[in-house]
């Protein structure tokens, strides 16, 4: 019986990657030395010789392409995809090959006739050009080498030729714009920067960096271009400003674009290039991409649930994966095969998580409108929205709602403006540092960028004292910004009465609303009635102080007021059931949840759990009014700087003060310019205060009159009284005396000139 053997089969020698990369980078090496004449040898010579007999004029290209795929097989074999192995050094040679018969077309050898003479290709250039040419001709072979180099790129890049196309559009795009740019910054003797460095500080009135010393330079061309504006838009009946086309007429000049003007004050609305920053967009890659569709596939299938991932939006902040659900193997009592049930991949979260490495994710079981269940997965980087990219895109363009205001973009990128009158108040909640006060400014800068206070009036309630307090002298505001929690109340209880006062108004014309109510003071060339914001930051705090008396009247105006034109905003960081109560959450369907700490929380403010996965910083779940669908955002960003740039505007605004001309029959008088700088002070809640004074002081009927004149002209003199209330010298010296004992007035400064307002003590003297 033969004995079999015992000695084990020698396994194949086989020669490591790493070993072929080591040496491809030492010869990359030694041929660029050559090439320099550095290192020069009997070798060398030999090597040089037969590449240019070879390869021609690629032999200066031929120690990139060693050392590429050198560094290539040393870092990149182990770790890449089994079908995408070769496509990149594969892709690599097919470009290389192409330049070679380009080479060849433009000067070409000897070929095998005489080595010595090797032309622009060489050997392998010839060999190639003359194969093609007689093949397809000339002009064939200009079509093959196109497709070839197309070809090679998708091999090298991985995307496909769409994406390809994207890439180069959006390349010739940057340039035009920075070219633009250019000729803008010549025009007005302004230096540019390179393109790299726009785009990654993309500041300053025409996309470039302007220093902090040019701030003031600014202010003074902002004023000049205002004096000298000619762009006029009525203000629309229904109390915001917008105008068609036509009624339009745009001279755009070298340097700042002019503002545009609205209301019959001739107030301008500050322009988005001199207050707003440009985004950066951050994209994830394609690589990354179909790597986490692989995982997520891959971990469905391990768990026995067949999936396909149909549908990807990359957004800012995440990234959502469609799952088509597959089908079982087992079959119903017809013979039909069963699907897999939603619930299963829902409980696969945690699982999906430990396996992409990124947590926390949320499934949105199904997409609405889509057969696919949604995986949203957090990106490596997050983008930054900025709010002027909102504001500059068609929707919010196009978008003629009264109180719009940009609120982020959604997870496939796309940007969401939403309108407070159609909500019409708006709950926000979420921890602290989740991105509520980034939110509620730049809902006020929205406001502040596309209203006058002819059309839009805030107030404002900041307990913390630094919110809301920057605020503080735009004419925007009906009173200072609200900062002692013993004035709350009378904030909310003023409201209240101005609600009863509008619908009074409006009963007595008989309209049902404040849009038709403005529409018919245009058609009688009277004031529009402006809306009113009532901006609250912290709930909190205030249903510590007044629990029923806040919770009371916050659901009267909830309840009652959208018709009146006034809306609240409120937000808190504690949204537990005695801050956010049953009452006050049903007045407001339209609320955001930012991140928050707890399952518990998330339910109080959505009534459904969602909130305590999400990112923080600007990510949030918004409940329009019009459907329970949660929709998750990356909320807007407005920066410190940004609302400097804007507050300063309004506060330095100019407006046309039209009883500021001097009247023929009262040329004693003297008035002020027509064109004069206002500083922009908070008038107090002069319904309450004329009450007041109507109760105080009997002396004169016509004083509350006198009183009204003096603050919609906001300046004090015998001659306006003369001619505003149609009475004589001794009369309206006598009340102007009766205000000056009130304090509502300074004393005479001579001259003839106008006395001045003391609004400040006004305010004071108020309910608030």
């Amino acid at each position: 019986m033969a004995k079999r053997s015992s000695k084990k089969q020698e396994p194949t020698p086989t020669i490591r990657p790493e070993a072929i990369g080591l040496v491809l980078l030492a010869l990359a090496l030694l041929t660029t030395l050559s090439l320099l004449s550095i290192s020069r040898g009997s070798f060398t010579e030999g090597w040089l010789r037969l590449l240019r007999g070879l390869i021609g004029w690629g032999m200066y290209l031929a120690p990139v392409a060693m050392a590429v795929l050198g560094v290539w097989l040393l870092r990149r074999f182990a770790s890449e995809e089994p079908q995408e192995k070769w496509e990149k050094p594969i892709g690599a040679l097919l470009l290389f090959l192409v330049l070679l018969t380009v080479f060849h077309l433009i000067n070409p050898g000897a070929g095998l006739e005489d080595f010595e003479e090797p032309g622009g290709g060489g050997l392998v250039g010839w060999i190639a050009g003359e194969l093609l040419i007689s093949a397809v001709g000339v002009a064939g072979s200009v079509v093959i080498i196109m497709a070839f180099t197309t070809l090679g790129l998708i091999l090298i890049s991985g995307l496909s030729l769409a994406e390809l196309m994207d890439m180069v559009r959006n390349a010739q795009d940057e340039v035009s714009d920075w070219r633009r740019r250019r000729a803008l910054a010549t025009l007005n003797h302004q230096p540019v920067s390179p393109l790299p460095d726009d785009q990654s500080r993309p500041s300053g009135l025409l996309g470039r960096v302007l220093p902090s010393s040019q701030e003031e330079t600014i202010s003074k061309e902002l004023n000049a271009q205002l004096e000298g504006s000619s762009v006029g838009v009525e203000a629309s009946p229904t109390g915001y400003p917008g105008a068609s086309p036509g009624e339009e007429t745009r001279t755009t000049p070298p340097g700042i674009l002019f503002p545009r003007v609205v209301g019959a004050q001739s107030y301008r609305l500050p322009p988005l290039e001199g207050i707003f920053e440009e985004g950066v967009d951050q994209e994830i890659s394609q690589q990354e991409i179909r790597q986490r569709v692989k995982i997520i596939e891959e971990t469905l299938v391990s768990f026995g649930i067949e999936a396909k991932v149909r549908e990807i939006n990359p957004g800012p902040a995440v990234t959502q994966f469609g799952i088509e659900p597959g089908f079982l193997d087992k079959k119903d009592a017809q013979g039909k095969a069963r699907k897999v049930r939603v619930s299963r991949i829902v409980a696969l979260s945690n699982d999906l998580a430990l396996a992409l490495s990124a947590a926390p994710i949320r499934i949105e079981a199904p997409i609405p409108g889509r057969p696919y269940v949604g995986i949203e997965v957090p990106n490596s980087i997050t983008a930054l929205v900025s709010l002027r990219s909102i504001m500059e895109a068609e929707i919010f363009q196009t978008d003629r709602s009264p109180l719009k205001f940009a609120l982020g973009r959604d997870v496939a990128g796309q940007p969401i403006v939403v309108d407070l009158v159609s909500m019409p108040h708006l709950l926000i909640a979420g921890a602290t540092g989740s991105g509520k006060s980034v939110c509620i400014n730049a809902i006020i800068s929205c406001f502040l960028t596309t209203h006058t206070p002819e059309t839009l009036r805030l107030l404002m309630v900041d307990p913390k004292m630094v919110e809301l307090t920057n605020y503080n002298g735009i004419p925007h505001l009906l009173a200072p910004v609200v900062v002692e929690l013993e004035r709350v109340v009378d904030v909310l209880n003023w409201a209240t009465r101005e609600m009863n006062r509008r619908y009074k108004v409006f009963s007595r014309l008989g309209v049902r609303n404040m849009v038709g109510y403005n529409e018919l003071m245009v058609s009688q060339g009277e004031k529009i009635m402006p809306y009113i914001v009532i901006v609250i930051d912290e709930l909190a705090d205030l249903m510590m102080i007044a629990p029923d008396e806040v919770e009371r009247t916050v659901t009267r105006i909830a309840q009652m007021a959208r018709a009146t034109g006034i809306h609240l905003i409120i937000a808190t960081q504690r949204p537990s059931v005695d801050v956010v109560t049953g009452l006050i959450k049903a007045n407001f369907p339209a609320r955001a949840a930012f991140a928050v700490t707890s399952q518990v929380d998330s339910r109080v403010i959505l009534d459904t759990p969602g909130a305590e996965r999400l990112l923080g910083r600007g990510d949030m779940l918004f409940m329009a009014p019009d459907t329970s669908k949660l929709q998750r955002l990356q909320g807007v960003f407005v920066s410190d700087r940004e609302l400097a740039r804007l507050v300063h505007y309004w506060k330095g605004s100019h407006v046309v003060d039209e009883a500021s001309q001097p009247s023929s029959d009262t040329a004693s008088a003297t008035a002020p310019t027509s064109l004069e700088a206002s500083q922009p002070v908070q008038r107090p809640l002069w319904a309450d205060f004329k009450a007041k004074a109507e109760a105080t002081d009997q002396g004169d009927d016509l004083l509350p009159k006198a009183i009204e004149v003096v603050r919609s002209h906001n300046r004090a003199s015998i001659s306006l009284l003369q001619r505003r209330l149609r009475i004589g010298y001794t009369r309206a010296a006598r009340l102007i005396d009766m205000m000056e004992e009130q304090g509502l007035i300074g004393p005479d400064e001579g001259g003839g000139r106008a006395r001045q307002v003391l609004l400040d003590d006004v305010a004071d003297d108020s309910p608030l």
